[in-house]
């Protein structure tokens, strides 16, 4: 049984998928699970790694209440992959190199966004009425995103940090898209706001907690339901974002290479998220901080980093990890650590084959930076079976 360890000093166990687990992220996972209202177990994936109060990599069931901190400011942060029915002979460096220059053109990264509202404003549009209604109650949201229009402008980019657009190859050789990104601007205004209304409702109610970042909204407190509200609106941008993304990638690909379709296998999943769903014969919140679901037959996607292979991975529907699989490889160190200990030089090495940026600003995301991809799949094989395996030619990276 792939269960590494299980953790009994606080209220609830905690299960780890993995022996690779820091002292911060264990002490972080203790915290969670002497909460009141913890749901059975707190299941931690293969890829768990020190977050902002709760451990990324983490699985937190809770009866009414939710913690905003372990969702995130990233909310809806996810992945989605199509495959084409363009092959590697198709393909070679030359035309690569026209299409990462061509997607690096026509997909906003880091903190760019589209420069007016036209192209994207009819798939933006219906996020625009809950919006202001959000808004009109909680005006300081406004404030926190700059100009309302940002939102728009932002959907369809890719944002900084570990979010990606790839093209890989699959065993059969097959031409897939696959990229990262998640609610941008807005999400991050988002989260940060509710984040400090219910830190301060802890501190109204006079509630100790074993870290603040676990500050909570109990159902039927003043902001739980403006709260679920906001999260499900962040997280359908998030997946709109993606799409939008998809859709420009596409175009940038079909102007360098042979016409091509995409195939019936398309995958879109969120994995900083909180979703109401049936466990161990509960109705609970269940919040999924870097994880992703994995019922029995769900598809999921399982990236490494920039130099090592990805997964299209499908669920197995394990009820012990309340269905749920790891979302990536996972961090080892820091930026800043990552940043100190390598050099653009270990970069080229690590990134070799691949075609993509090799300076210092994407220094912190240098694949030794990562855990190992293959021992997180290995440590999860009672979570997902894998369905494909990728590796990466393109990486685009803000």
């Amino acid at each position: 049984m792939p269960i590494k360890q299980v953790m009994t000093e606080g209220e609830k166990p905690v299960k780890v998928w993995t022996d690779d687990l820091d002292s911060t992220a264990r002490q972080q996972l203790l915290n969670i699970s002497k909460l009141p209202f913890i749901h059975h177990h707190v299941a931690a994936m293969p890829d768990v790694h020190a977050g902002i109060g709760a451990t990324i990599g983490s699985v937190i069931a809770t009866h009414q209440a939710i913690i905003p901190a372990a969702v995130g400011v990233d909310i809806g942060c996810g992945m989605a992959a199509v495959r084409t029915s363009l092959t590697a002979e198709q393909i070679d460096e030359r035309v690569l190199k026209k299409v990462f220059d061509q997607i690096s053109r026509d997909v906003p990264v880091g903190r760019g966004q589209h420069r007016d509202e036209r192209a994207l404003n009819e798939a933006a549009m219906p996020f625009a009425a809950p919006l202001q209604t959000m808004t009109e109650k909680h005006p300081q949201l406004l404030k926190a995103f700059g100009r309302f229009s940002n939102w728009i402008n932002q959907m369809g980019t890719l944002g900084g940090g570990n979010h990606f657009i790839e093209i890989c190859l699959d065993e059969a050789g097959q031409v897939w898209i696959m990229l990262h990104s998640g609610s941008r601007g807005i999400g991050n205004a988002i989260g940060n706001y509710f984040i400090e209304l219910a830190r301060r409702d802890m501190e109204r109610w006079f509630i100790q907690l074993p870290d603040r970042d676990l500050a909570y909204f109990p159902e039927g407190s003043e902001h739980f339901d403006d709260y679920v509200a906001a999260v499900s609106w962040a997280q359908s941008y998030a997946r709109e974002n993606r799409d939008q993304m998809m859709t420009l990638v596409l175009a940038a690909l079909a102007r360098h290479l042979p016409v091509f379709n995409v195939t019936t296998e398309v995958v879109n999943c969120h994995h900083n998220y909180v979703a109401r769903e049936h466990h161990y014969q509960a109705d609970v919140w269940v919040t999924r901080k870097g994880a992703i679901r994995a019922r029995a037959g769900d598809l999921g996607i399982i990236p490494g980093s920039m130099g090592a292979r990805s997964y299209i991975v499908r669920g197995l529907g394990n009820p012990e990890s309340f269905q749920s699989c790891a979302h990536g490889a996972g961090r080892r160190m820091s930026r800043t650590a990552a940043e100190r200990q390598f050099t653009t030089a270990d970069l080229a090495t690590q990134t070799e084959g691949v075609i993509c940026r090799k300076d210092k600003g994407v220094l912190d995301e240098i694949p030794s930076a990562y855990k190992d991809i293959d021992q997180v799949m290995a440590n999860q094989s009672d979570l997902v079976e894998i369905v494909h395996r990728l590796k990466q030619v393109v990486c685009v990276k803000g």
